[in-house]
């Protein structure tokens, strides 16, 4: 007997929650990681920004498809600056990062399947936010809790 699901919607852009995360702007518009499914965020990310370490996810897939500016992004040390409309996929474990080194914000949507979910934003987010300079060790901590694993640096 086929198994019925019921349909999940998600929230429009302008319902959805913003998590600032240093300089980059989260709004999650579906959070699947609390039945283990597909979620969906906007990020926005400012030239010249400070971004996440080059990392990989033990757990997810990710797919990233540029809305508007330019971005750079690697998977395994391949590097491609993404216009709008263009997109990258990262499959389990490949090592990836983002950035924006161009003159205008980048705005993109990234699903993740399984979702890390917003929660792992926040927390990043509440690290950051401590004051002083940021604790990597515990931002570690908070990547290795969500199934990411910093690149070791070269």
């Amino acid at each position: 007997m086929e198994q019925m699901t019921r349909p999940v919607f998600g929230v429009s852009g302008a319902e959805a929650e913003l998590i600032a995360v240093g300089q980059i702007q989260i709004r999650y518009l579906r959070d699947g990681a609390g039945e283990r499914q597909t979620g969906a965020f906007e990020m926005i990310v400012p030239p010249q920004s400070n971004v996440p370490p080059p990392h990989s996810h033990a757990h997810n897939e990710e797919y990233l498809y540029v809305l508007e500016g330019k971005m750079r992004y690697s998977v395994n040390a391949e590097v491609k600056d993404l216009n709008t409309g263009e997109s990258a996929f990262t499959p389990k474990g490949a090592v990836h990062g983002f950035s924006n080194p161009f003159s205008e914000p980048a705005r993109a949507l990234v699903v993740l399947s399984p979702d890390i979910g917003a929660q792992y934003f926040r927390d990043v987010a509440a690290v950051l936010g401590a004051g002083g300079p940021p604790d990597r060790a515990k931002l570690v901590q908070v990547m290795e809790r969500y199934g990411l694993k910093p690149a070791a640096p070269k």
